[in-house]
């Protein structure tokens, strides 16, 4: 496992990390058994960055997780939770309600302190408040020692500069993106250098695209347009028949570039999380790789809106 800096935080964390998501049961029913064992695993093969939220299963994901963590050395991992939305439609970043949030999660979690503490899907919320409002009560719950580090998160990029642009250097820590990383998607590559500049670590989370590049039948809900879908589905079917899984081939490529210091993985299932491990320590297929970015370079950087239109 390969170890990287978070950003200026100090945190070495291992490049590939465990998204706690599935133990919510938000893309089938779990048996929390086995997904406490897919999160003790995780950590047995040297995965020592765990991301959570309440909006995981309304607050499910959180519980179980707490469940695989006791006993475990408190020292070992480095835990990320978020606060801001708790439901489909359901959004909150005032600083009392955020503040609470974090209580809440600890409890969950049964842990005094989170390592990073996140505003969840920005992008549904009014920058202005975020900056005004959210950042600076987060700031007062690191002071209070119940996290010791802050970051945000969203699907458009924009978001990001936009925040990053207002407030002082160092309210934040970190940013969480996703489905911008990817086979068919790398326009993150492109802010890494800002990133860098102010400092702030980068977390890479669905690196499928949310399921587009695997072989399983994406949920009714997935938001990428029709020709995305087509195109993912075409290079998918090309990987499989080269005999190769096309999960495989986009976590290594995700997982490859350096200056993307930890790419989230979301399993439920203990032997799935022990083949992510093992593909990452395996030689990626370069030639595939190029054959595959051939099939998807008519929809190359194809992103969807999210939130709020003045947001994209």
């Amino acid at each position: 496992m390969q170890y990287r800096e978070l950003g200026e935080t100090g945190l070495r964390v291992s490049a590939l990390s465990f998204g706690a998501s599935s133990l919510g049961s938000v893309f089938r029913t779990t048996d929390d058994e086995q997904s406490i064992r897919a999160a003790r695993l995780a950590l047995e093969l040297g995965v020592n960055f765990i991301d959570v939220s309440p909006f995981y299963g309304q607050t499910k994901a959180e519980s179980v997780l707490g469940r695989a963590l006791r006993g475990v050395p408190r020292d070992s991992y480095s835990l990320a939770t978020k606060v801001g939305r708790y439901g489909m439609d359901t959004f909150d970043f005032s600083a009392g309600r955020v503040t609470a949030s974090v209580e809440e999660s600890l409890q969950r979690l049964g842990v005094d302190h989170v390592d990073l503490i996140q505003c969840h899907d920005i992008e549904f919320a009014d920058l202005d408040q975020i900056v005004e409002e959210t950042l600076p009560a987060l700031a007062r719950v690191k002071q209070a020692g119940k996290a010791r580090f802050v970051g945000i998160t969203g699907l458009p990029l924009k978001v990001f500069t936009t925040v990053l642009d207002r407030v002082p250097a160092g309210q934040v820590d970190t940013i969480l993106s996703y489905c911008h990383y990817s086979l068919n998607d790398t326009t993150l590559a492109d802010l890494l250098p800002y990133l860098r500049e102010k400092g702030v670590g980068v977390i890479n989370a669905s690196p499928t695209g949310m399921r587009l590049l695997t072989d399983g039948e994406l949920p009714d809900w997935h938001p990428a347009p029709e020709d995305v879908q087509r195109c993912c589905r075409a290079a998918v079917e090309h990987c499989l028949a080269r005999g190769v899984d096309p999960a495989k081939l986009a976590l290594q490529y995700s997982v490859a570039h350096p200056g993307i210091t930890t790419t989230l993985v979301s399993t439920a299932n203990p032997e799935n999380m022990r083949k992510n491990v093992q593909w990452i320590d395996e030689p990626m297929d370069e030639q595939l790789v190029e054959e595959v970015q051939q099939i998807l370079a008519p929809v190359r950087d194809t992103s969807w809106p999210s939130g709020r239109p003045e947001n994209n």
